[in-house]
């Protein structure tokens, strides 16, 4: 049979199993696994990883993603194999089961769900939410009600029918797009996939009377999974928060919630001068309900100054390997109290943009 076009690069191919099979003693010599990979793709463009390949490409993805620093944990990420599925029916069913194996009653567990990749000539579905759980933003006067992040998809979920988008912390449907120009599909997540925790205060009785809430599980749905060569479009994945993720950007961010004025007054703050530090001392206190609040209902988040000894323990740990930890500065160091956290006073190696395996950012259908 004739060579076919290399929708797959046999170079990728060839060293992500070569990585697999050095990192995994137990998987022995590469040279038969690598062969036949070649020959796959020569015959059909592209090739299929084995289960086990999959499972470990995916925490190796976790373990390059320089922006992240909760990579200690890399080792125990649950990979759900469903290469299998390929409709929006049976993707839209599946991330409403992730969202609950990840949500574990709390303890929330890292997580990702690998549907059908690319293949020659048959692009997969994609997830068009950037997570699988946000709130909708709409549109009010000068601003927004809700998340001003969500309000492009709450306008599409609109246009396609969806009867929503108007409360403050109102949870996007999921959308799935079968195919390039395909009309995009749209589901209500049912209430037990979608872990909510309202948040108070331990010293304030009055931060409850704002209303504020914030969902459990971060699941990232907008990247692809890039393993081998191999791209999966649609592998939304997720870990657990860290508490100014929360409390310093989602409700704090002029272009998100923006509550700091709001929790300023409240708390008889000096507003008339940048000088008063006001932004500073409302940031501080908003970022005490979150940790609060996840506490008090049993829901696993970590704080910025545990996460960042995590992640130099994980820094320590590779360096004894013999592997570099590419991270980007910017996106470690965390957004309240940098310079009291030991990430902050470190320089880190380099990011290499071409390291794989990677989630990257989506190309376009």
């Amino acid at each position: 049979m004739p060579d076919v076009e290399h929708f797959t690069d046999p170079d990728a191919a060839a060293d992500f199993v070569r990585q697999f099979h050095r990192e995994q003693p137990g998987a022995g010599d590469p040279t038969r696994r690598v062969l036949a990979v070649l020959d796959e793709i020569d015959l059909t463009g592209t090739y299929q990883h084995t289960p086990a390949e999959l499972a470990y490409g995916a925490r190796l993805a976790w373990r390059n993603a320089a922006r992240c620093i909760g990579r200690l944990y890399w080792r125990s990420l649950v990979v759900r194999d469903l290469r299998h599925l390929a409709s929006a029916d049976d993707i839209a069913t599946e991330c409403f089961e992730h969202l609950r194996v990840a949500t574990n009653g709390g303890r929330i567990r890292p997580v990702v769900s690998v549907f059908a990749p690319d293949r020659p000539g048959r692009p997969a579905a994609r997830i068009l939410n950037q997570q699988l759980v946000r709130y909708a933003g709409h549109p009010a006067g000068h601003g927004f009600v809700g998340d001003p992040a969500g309000a492009q998809l709450a306008a599409r979920a609109r246009d396609l029918g969806w009867k929503g988008g108007e409360e403050r912390f109102e949870v996007l449907p999921l959308l799935v797009q079968e195919r390039a120009g395909a009309r995009p599909e749209w589901y209500e997540l049912p209430d037990d996939t979608t872990l909510e925790v309202e948040l108070t205060h331990p010293d304030h009785a009055w931060f409850a009377e704002l209303g504020l809430r914030w969902y459990a599980v971060p699941a990232i749905s907008d990247m692809t999974l890039e393993i081998g060569g191999v791209r999966y479009p649609t592998a939304p994945f997720n870990g657990w928060y860290m508490g100014t993720e929360i409390g310093a950007r989602n409700l704090a961010d002029a272009d998100r919630y923006d509550m700091l004025a709001t929790v300023a007054d409240r708390l008889g703050l000096d507003t008339s001068s940048d000088r008063t530090l006001w932004r500073d001392r409302a940031l501080v206190e908003l970022n005490v309900a979150v940790l609060h609040s996840f506490q008090e209902a049993g829901v696993t988040i970590a704080d910025h100054h545990t996460e960042s000894e995590r992640f130099l323990k994980h820094v320590a740990q590779e360096k004894r390997l013999g592997r570099p930890t590419p991270a980007d500065w910017s996106w470690i160091v965390p957004p309240v109290s940098g310079g009291l956290t030991p990430v902050y006073h470190r320089y880190y190696d380099p990011v290499d943009p071409s390291l794989r395996p990677a989630f990257v950012v989506r190309e376009p259908w």
